[in-house]
């Protein structure tokens, strides 16, 4: 939604029967300046909605002196999290900080600092989700290059989030699902995107499920195949809806989602007029 507070993202997800609710953090960060946490949790509380994730910590990598700056904020993130029972964090690649880098460097930084803010969030027995962006600026693009970064952290409390809109505009291949492992697929956002290159994909291009040319009924059959079986969010950019009445959207979201999931959706790709 964006445009609108935490107090209602959480009353309209309610009301439309979400059970949980990824926590946008810049919202959290208004609301916590006139708020305790105490308010925090019982807002979550008196709805019946459990926090699921704080979305997000951007641009982890590459920091150089700026990096403190992350490792506080996970910092501050993990005490709220533990406050409202919030499990997983969010934490998002950097763009590639020149052309010339080759990826065993690329490697070498995530493995680093994975580690060190995973080492951080165990300390609140917490678990970082790593969420590749399909933007071509950014250091990590496709579940395959994530998972071999993933690997190698070899942290149980670290995994991944598989985006479906940054899956297609990153060209993943459909493969790719097949090898993961679903116990390291710790959140997946169902989202879908407007007919235009990639190369022109931007996030104001999102639509609702079902609405756009990503196969999302492919990708969510090869994540049922696997095993994934966990939470699912609907994660959307477009300016447009902000326009929408918050309820409204939050009941179109949901049954949007439900009809993908449930294979109720027929999928056609968007033809291009002659």
């Amino acid at each position: 939604t964006m445009t609108s507070d935490l107090e209602t993202d959480v009353a309209v997800s309610a009301r439309a029967g979400f059970k949980a609710l990824e926590v946008w953090a810049a919202k959290l960060d208004r609301y916590l300046a006139s708020h305790t946490l105490i308010e925090l949790n019982a807002l979550f509380v008196d709805h019946d909605i459990q926090p699921i994730t704080l979305n997000s910590i951007e641009f982890i990598a590459f920091r150089g002196q700026e990096y403190p700056l992350i490792q506080d904020r996970l910092r501050y993130l993990a005490k709220v999290a533990v406050a409202i029972h919030c499990p997983t964090i969010i934490v998002v690649p950097s763009p590639s900080p020149n052309r010339e880098i080759p990826w065993t460097a690329v490697v070498e930084e995530y493995v680093r600092v994975l580690r060190n803010l995973g080492d951080i969030a165990g300390e609140f027995n917490l678990k970082l989700a790593f969420e590749f962006l399909g933007f071509g600026w950014c250091s990590v693009r496709t579940p395959r290059a994530a998972m071999e970064i993933l690997r190698k952290v070899d942290r149980e409390n670290i995994g991944l989030t598989l985006d479906a809109a940054h899956f297609y505009t990153g060209g993943g291949l459909m493969n790719e699902l097949d090898r993961l492992d679903p116990n390291r697929i710790f959140t997946f956002h169902l989202d879908d995107l407007e007919d235009a290159p990639r190369e022109a994909i931007t996030d104001e291009a999102r639509l609702l499920p079902g609405r756009g040319v990503v196969p999302l009924p492919e990708i969510c059959g090869r994540l049922k195949s696997i095993g994934y079986d966990g939470p699912c969010s609907i994660e959307l950019f477009r300016p447009e809806y902000w326009d929408w009445d918050p309820q409204s959207l939050a009941h179109a979201a949901r049954d949007a989602a439900l009809e993908v999931l449930r294979g109720d959706a027929r999928w056609k790709p968007l033809v291009p007029e002659e």
